[in-house]
């Protein structure tokens, strides 16, 4: 009870500490408990605003149908493959020069908004194709299998296709999707960073660098020409780990001195947001997270990363000889575990939300598919997290096959960045059966031309939404790469 009584307290004085704009925002997060003659009232107004979600897109409802296939593209311009236009085509083997029903090719020459369609003999043709050969082979394709090298090569390409010049990568080609989310732009980087191709790495940060706030923070996504998207969502604080770990690991965890020197000032920058936003409990404010909804408590999904981001800053502090620095991003990061361990694990493994104050619980409170961010290679293996992991997968994955990221998804569709972010998660840390179970799953429900659909029907297993979407591209090239080796943990 004590330790209830002491947590409670130092999120009273927290919001008191805050300023009137502070209290305003967090008003709604007293714990569950406290202060409930004025929750009462609260929360009739607010539950049904609260649970909608920021981004249709990303709600729990019914998916859209599948608007692309795959694409075709150059340095000018992307060309969706509507799925009628897929029947019978298939991409030439390592590039993304599209071979039609009809054996004729299909690409965007250099300098063309325009596709045109040629024999398979064309020069053009024959020249795109040589081109993207020669980009895979300048890093590497991981993958254990004949199958899943297939699927890295695709994931590179189209990875590749969505990087449009200046380093905006593209979350996925479609009119809703074409503006940059720093999360997803900072697993790209990561994945072109541990597959050798290391130009697309830092170009997709510096871009990232550019579209930093003056306080250290992202806008929740950008435009492809760097300037906010202004319609009034709030900034997602995860961005600030995300950015930072993706620049670690760019930087061959500040071994690469010239990238960790040039990503540095936007690392600290970030890793200062970061360390500022943590109350006197030790944890972030409620804020969207990658579930992109308005939240009344912290969540596992921001803390989680925003651990993971200090530990990155932490070390490249340390690699650039800034002792002083490195040693309070690492004591921020010390007290943030503390709080995570301490308030979102609970009966049942690891919360969305914090636990522990009685009460009802939150909507969509249960099971995260963001537990996954504090195993490897985001953070050390412990006994508890691998359990949570385990319990989590159970619950949002069951059956080694598609898993959702919490529990108001667990009747819809399956998410691909969900089961890959658990497989990345059970491969990382050596669960090898579990994660190629997920894999497999995963190369299975691609769409016709091997690109990964954001979601997958529950009920016949066909791709869903925009294909292909960048994020569980990378998240796949990630987990295939650490079977190989093991990947690189921040503040290990």
């Amino acid at each position: 009870m004590a330790g209830r009584a002491q947590r409670m307290a130092g999120r009273a004085r927290r919001v008191v500490a805050a300023g009137p704009a502070r209290r305003a925002v967090v008003a709604g997060l007293a714990p569950r408990g406290w202060a409930r003659r004025v929750r009462q009232v609260l929360v009739a107004a607010l539950a049904g605003a609260l649970a909608v979600p920021l981004l249709a897109a990303s709600g729990p409802g019914t998916a859209p149908p599948l608007f692309s296939a795959g694409l075709i593209g150059n340095d000018q311009a992307l060309q969706p493959v509507p799925p009628e236009e897929a029947r019978g085509a298939g991409y030439v083997r390592d590039s993304s020069v599209l071979r039609l029903a009809d054996g004729r090719y299909r690409y965007l020459p250099a300098g063309s908004t325009d596709a045109v369609t040629v024999a398979a003999a064309a020069p053009g043709a024959i020249a795109a194709v040589a081109a993207d050969r020669a980009w895979l082979a300048a890093g590497e394709v991981p993958g254990a299998t004949a199958a899943e090298r297939q699927a890295a090569s695709r994931s590179l390409l189209d990875l590749r296709l969505l990087l449009r010049p200046g380093g905006a990568e593209l979350a996925a080609q479609t009119p809703y999707w074409t503006y940059v989310w720093p999360r997803d732009a900072s697993f790209a980087a990561a994945a072109f960073a541990v597959t050798g191709h290391q130009a697309e790495a830092t170009l997709i940060l510096g871009f990232l660098s550019g579209a930093q706030l003056p306080d250290g923070t992202w806008p929740s996504r950008s435009h492809p020409d760097g300037t906010p998207v202004a319609d009034g969502r709030p900034a997602q604080l995860d961005a600030t780990g995300w950015v930072s770990w993706a620049a670690w690991v760019a930087s061959d965890g500040g071994r690469d001195a010239g990238v960790a020197r040039g990503l540095w000032p936007t690392v600290r920058a970030a890793a200062e947001a970061a360390t500022r936003s943590l109350g006197r409990d030790g944890l972030p404010p409620a804020g969207p997270d990658y579930w992109e909804r308005r939240e009344r408590e912290p969540t596992l999904g921001t803390a989680a990363v925003l651990r993971t981001g200090l530990r990155a800053a932490g070390d490249l502090a340390a690699a650039l000889g800034h002792r002083d620095t490195a040693a309070r991003y690492r004591s921020a990061a010390s007290r943030l575990s503390r709080a995570i361990a301490r308030e979102f694990s609970g009966p049942g493994g690891f919360h969305r939300y914090p636990v522990g104050f009685g009460g009802p619980p939150q909507p969509g409170d249960g099971p995260d598919a963001a537990v996954a961010w504090l195993a490897p290679p985001f953070a050390p293996a412990t006994r508890a997290v691998r359990a949570g992991v385990a319990q989590a997968a159970a619950q949002l994955g069951p059956g080694e096959g598609g898993a959702v990221p919490g529990m108001p998804w667990r009747k819809g569709d399956y998410w691909t960045p969900a089961t890959a972010t658990f497989a990345l998660a059970e491969m990382a840390s050596g669960d090898r059966a579990s994660a190629q179970g997920r894999l497999r799953w995963l190369l299975d429900h691609r769409t016709s031309l091997g690109a990964f659909p954001e979601r997958v029907r529950r009920v016949d297993g066909s791709p869903r939404s925009v294909a292909p979407l960048g994020w569980t591209s990378a998240i796949v090239l990630l987990t295939l790469a650490s079977e190989a080796r093991p990947l690189p943990i921040p503040g290990t």
